[in-house]
């Protein structure tokens, strides 16, 4: 049986002539809520809004709600004044300091991490699956490890920050690693192993509390799931229903792995740390290090590899077509992050880069 999941995305605030980034996420929540009640919700920052599925049974409900929620969220943010860009990074605006959205807790962060919150300007896709317990979820965490940086390069949707282009496909992911509990989770032989280390790191205060666990893969704090949050957000909705899709097959495959008593493989956090890099810099369509061998290999390559890996959870849920297709698609015409840099070669325009972008008000196929 299939795994229930759900999906978590954050937008850009964007203003409709300059497509800057303006800081008027909680009006667009305010109306959002008549539709989407508290699946919606503001951020740390201010030109942040997020919105998230419930949890669906099969991926033709998540895509259509993913495309029902994105269009709530459009419909509010035209209401407000506004437009939403899904994008990992913001393509023009005044980003440094952020402001800061009003509230305890993000006063509490502020405090705790200072600087690090003056440039939190990111938008990523989290990606919840069911998990039987708490245990398990952490040994599925060690067997996906190995294919974190495939998941980035294939997700990578992040390319300009604040009217340059940074050179990276992610530069999401780079901005994101300077955080003290980030990126790669580290390898955990059991929970209490998990438990122990996140106790040290509220001890000592690099952790402000659990919801600050920023590693691309956790048990969530709040849901019996296993959180993958490692990509930026997709460009379309139709491509966050298929990378939903090809994670939950992962999880399902990782699990049944687990209760094989299969070992996960440990690639050290080094050789994380620099497949990382690599996918964020060149996305798909560069070479990176396949970690299971440490030797070199395509993410092309590698993502042929995940695929096979999970072929029959994604036979077992129905979901093969749509993700076999949703990779040829990115294979052929390049991820969000390479299809930015197209738009903005056409008229050598940044607000193009943000059009090509923005969230429509109605829930057509994309």
């Amino acid at each position: 049986m299939a795994l229930r999941f759900g999906v978590e995305e954050e937008y850009f605030v964007v203003d409709p002539g300059s497509r800057e980034v303006v800081p008027r996420a909680a009006a667009v929540v305010r109306r959002a809520a008549a539709a989407l009640g508290d699946r919606a919700s503001s951020e740390l920052v201010e030109f942040l809004a997020e919105a998230k599925t419930s949890p669906c049974d099969d991926s033709d409900k998540l895509d259509e709600q993913i495309r029902s929620m994105r269009a709530a969220m459009a419909g509010a943010a035209a209401g407000a004044g506004v437009r939403l860009a899904a994008t990992g990074t913001p393509v023009l605006g005044d980003l440094v300091p952020a402001p800061i959205s009003a509230g305890a807790r993000y006063a509490a962060s502020r405090a705790t991490y200072r600087a690090l919150d003056d440039e939190q300007c990111i938008c990523s896709c989290h990606v919840h699956v069911e998990m039987p317990d708490p245990e398990h979820a952490v040994q599925v965490s060690n067997h996906l490890r190995p294919w974190l940086p495939t998941l980035l390069a294939l997700t990578a949707n992040s390319p300009f920050w604040a009217g340059r282009d940074t050179g990276h496909a992610c530069w999401r992911v780079m901005a994101w690693a300077r955080w003290p509990v980030a990126g790669p989770p580290p390898y955990f032989a059991s929970h209490a192993h998990y438990e122990d280390l996140v106790g040290t790191l509220l001890d000592c205060g690099a952790l402000m509390d659990t919801g600050t666990i920023f590693w691309d893969v956790r048990p969530s704090a709040r849901l019996p799931t296993v959180e993958v949050r490692l990509a930026d957000v997709a460009p379309t909705a139709s491509e966050a229903a298929v990378f939903a899709a090809l994670v939950r097959a992962l999880v399902q495959t990782s699990l049944a792995a687990v209760e094989a008593g299969e070992p996960a493989p440990a690639p050290s956090q080094e050789m994380l740390r620099a497949a990382y890099w690599l996918a964020a810099r060149d996305g798909l369509a560069g070479r990176g290090v396949d970690v299971r061998t440490g030797r070199p290999a395509g993410f092309r390559e590698l993502a042929g590899d995940l695929l096979a890996r999970v072929l029959p959870a994604l036979r077992d849920a129905g979901d093969l077509d749509r993700v076999a297709r949703g990779v040829r698609r990115l294979l052929a015409g390049g991820t969000g992050a390479e299809r930015q840099r197209a738009a903005h070669r056409a008229r050598g325009l940044l607000t193009d880069v943000v059009d090509s972008v923005l969230l429509r008000d109605a829930p057509a196929r994309s």
